[in-house]
C-alpha cells in the first residue's frame, strides 16, 4: 500500500509561563493509505497532540508532516483551514453536534463550505446517514438520540464530505460497550468496505483491536508497532 501519512523528526513543544514543555521528540512515523491505526500510550505521552498534528488541527514545532503529497507543516492558517475542510474528518468523543439542529442539518454543516445546492447537500447527508445505520433518524434533534447514535451522526458527518483521513479522538469514551463496539464495527467498517484511513486515539486495549495497527507513544516517542490480526 502506498504511504498516505509520512511524519519526519516532528518535534512539538508549549510554552507554559517560563516553561518549555516538550510533547514530542524527534518522531518518525508512516501510515499506509487503507490503514486503521490506534495511537495509545498513558496521559502525557503526546497521543492527542499527534493526532491534532495529523489532523492539521496545530502546527509542529519542528520536523515535516506530509499528507498525500502535500506538506501541511508549511501551509498557513487559512490554507490549512481549507487543506482539512477538503481532507480531514473528525471524531470526538464528545459529539460535539448543534443541539438546535436536526441530525441531518448536523450532518450538511461541513457541506456548507462548498458549492453544492441546498438540494444535493441534503442529498449527500442522506446518503451519509444511512451508511451509519440512521436512514429513519434524520429529523431528530440529538437530544432524541442515544449517546451511540449521536456518535453514528459525528461520524456520517466527518464522512460526508468523502474525506481520504478520518481523524478520532476518544470516540468511544463516552459510551457504554456495546454502543462502543458497534461504533467499533462502524469505524471498521468504512475502513474496510470503503477504503478510510483511520487514526484513533484510545485508552481501551479492546478498541485497539478493531484497528490494523497499534502504535504505543510514551512521553513523546513512538515505543512500539503492532500489526494486529486481521
Amino acid at each position: 500500500m502506498s504511504t498516505l501519512v509520512s511524519i519526519k523528526n516532528l518535534h512539538k513543544t508549549y510554552q507554559r509561563g517560563p516553561e518549555t514543555v516538550d510533547v514530542l521528540h524527534g518522531l518518525d512515523l508512516d501510515i499506509a493509505k487503507g490503514d486503521f491505526v490506534a495511537l495509545m500510550g498513558p496521559s502525557g505521552s503526546g497521543k492527542t497532540t499527534l493526532l491534532n498534528l495529523i489532523g492539521g488541527l496545530d502546527s509542529p514545532t519542528g520536523g515535516q508532516i506530509e499528507v498525500s503529497g502535500q506538506r501541511i507543516d508549511q501551509l498557513r492558517s487559512g490554507q490549512l483551514s481549507h487543506w482539512r475542510s477538503h481532507n480531514v474528518g473528525f471524531v470526538f468523543q464528545f459529539y460535539n453536534l448543534m443541539p438546535t439542529l436536526t441530525a441531518q442539518k448536523n450532518v450538511e454543516l461541513p457541506l456548507l463550505l462548498t458549492n453544492l445546492s441546498s438540494a444535493q447537500r441534503r442529498r449527500n447527508a442522506e446518503i451519509a446517514l444511512e451508511l451509519v445505520g440512521l436512514k429513519d433518524r434524520g429529523k431528530h434533534r440529538p437530544s432524541e438520540l442515544s449517546g451511540g447514535q449521536q456518535q453514528r451522526v459525528a461520524i456520517a458527518r466527518a464522512i460526508v464530505s468523502d474525506p481520504t483521513l478520518l481523524i478520532c479522538d476518544e470516540p468511544t469514551g463516552d459510551l457504554d460497550r456495546q454502543s462502543a463496539e458497534e461504533i467499533l464495527s462502524l469505524l471498521q467498517m468504512l475502513n474496510r468496505d470503503h477504503d478510510k484511513t483511520i487514526v484513533m486515539v484510545t485508552h481501551d486495549p479492546k478498541a485497539a483491536e478493531y484497528a490494523t495497527h497499534t502504535l504505543h507513544l510514551d512521553k513523546g516517542t513512538l515505543v512500539e508497532q503492532v500489526r494486529n490480526a486481521a
